[in-house]
């Protein structure tokens, strides 16, 4: 029966796809039903620990959000941008990386997107060299964030086979930063230069591009201090987690676990920014950070419970079919882990769903590290929100999707940094790990 199973999940994910959105975990919720009572299936586990962690950070993001502390950043960000502007497709990424890092989600490049879409014309830079990997390296920063979901369920799972939450984090971020850096260098190049462009050269010639030049920032008084308090956040969450680790060991049988930490800190700090900064809490549940969040949230419980109850049913036919092919070739997990994500739309779910089955199949923590990169493909299908904002936000035509769907501008950049992440993932985890 495992091949009419496999058909109902494909399905139940091409289904989500097309609905786009939140309607992916509505789909997935649709595949348990007729895996479950249909084929008698016992139900896998709804991914909760993963809810959780993603509802507190979002929760903190929310209300520095609100406070004005995401306007700030994406102020800094555009006056480093505009400093540099002939660096664009290098710093670009810089930028979305590093807010991806610290907030744990990659949708806050949504608020850089039109500053890189801006300095990039005005330099007569084609546009879509920067946006490209700058919404790649917004993907690609959650399997190296110390507060993403993907990240704190991963390193529960290695932690009992000997990889520590720091040492995880010792791959992950150098492996990461080194591969965008290089994709950077080769997206420089792709593409003709704006002035041949004639797509370019047709919507400039019908006035359809224009330049709006820098943004009127207006700071909110306690903009800068809720960054304070949600970046002093994160610095618990890494200390505490750290503390509590088997190869650390500074606090000894711990009475709040590392999910539960996060949760705690991050709504601590949400806590803090409201009273602080004088935050309405009923002007958060319509932030847009908000609202993405709490839609990712219904998206990983969706096909993570998809994928785990498949998982769950044909663990030992898994096991017979991919644990020697696996073994001869580890690396050939990462290649799974890439075709799957872009079906899940979700570091986190794809993580849920397939690490758990890798590690029961013997693959080495060090493979699982090293491939943990390739769960960020979101950008092969040309229907992820950041990928389909970076295209409407360029108004010069460069950044686009091709007539054969796949044939966009975000595939190369995205394939070959995460191969880089993957190659320097191997290579860094067999020196630290």
């Amino acid at each position: 029966m495992l091949l009419p199973e496999l058909v109902v999940v494909l399905l139940a994910i091409y289904l989500g796809a097309r609905l786009g959105g939140i309607g992916i975990g509505f789909a997935g919720g649709l595949g348990v039903l007729v895996l479950t009572l249909g084929f008698q299936i016992k139900p896998g586990a709804i991914p909760f620990d993963v809810i959780e962690i993603i509802m507190g950070v979002i929760a903190a993001i929310a209300a520095m959000q609100i406070a004005g502390g995401m306007d700030y950043l994406v102020n800094l960000a555009e006056r480093l941008l505009r400093k540099h502007p002939r660096y664009i497709t290098f710093l670009a990424p810089l930028v979305t990386y590093g807010m991806t890092l610290l907030a744990g989600t990659g949708h806050t490049a949504f608020s850089t997107l039109p500053v890189i879409a801006e300095v990039a014309k005005e330099q007569g830079v084609r546009p879509s060299r920067p946006l490209s990997i700058a919404v790649v390296a917004s993907q690609i920063a959650i399997t190296a964030s110390p507060i993403s979901a993907a990240v704190v369920f991963l390193a529960a799972l290695l932690e009992p086979k000997g990889v520590s939450y720091l040492g995880l984090l010792a791959v992950a971020i150098p492996s990461t930063m080194a591969a965008i850096f290089i994709a950077a260098l080769v997206t420089n190049f792709l593409g003709k230069e704006l002035k041949d462009d004639p797509v370019y050269q047709a919507r400039l010639a019908k006035g359809e591009v224009s330049l709006r030049g820098a943004s009127q920032f207006e700071e909110k008084p306690g903009a800068k201090l809720s960054v304070l308090l949600f970046l002093v956040g994160i610095v618990a969450v890494v200390f505490y987690a750290t503390a509590i680790s088997d190869a650390v060991g500074l606090i000894q049988n711990p009475v709040l676990p590392r999910n539960e930490a996060i949760v705690v800190f991050m709504l601590t700090v949400a806590t803090l920014i409201c009273l602080t900064c004088k935050v309405d809490t009923g002007e958060i549940l319509s932030a847009s950070t908000f609202k993405s969040g709490m839609s990712a949230c219904v998206c990983v419980m969706g096909v993570a419970w998809l994928g785990d109850t498949f998982v769950k049913a044909h663990i030992g036919e898994i096991q017979t079919v991919a644990g020697d092919l696996l073994d001869s070739y580890p690396w050939m997990l990462a290649i799974v882990l890439f075709f799957a994500s872009t079906l899940l739309y979700s570091q986190a779910a794809t993580t849920k769903a397939l690490m758990p089955a890798a590690l029961l199949l013997g693959v080495s923590p060090v493979t699982a590290v090293a491939s943990f990169a390739a769960v960020s493909a979101l950008f092969v299908l040309p229907t992820y929100p950041t990928l389909l904002a970076a295209v409407e936000m360029d108004d010069t035509g460069s950044t686009r999707i091709g007539r054969f769907v796949f044939n966009h501008s975000f595939l190369i950049p995205g394939t070959l940094a995460i191969m880089l992440s993957v190659a320097f993932g191997f290579l860094i985890g067999h020196l630290v790990l």
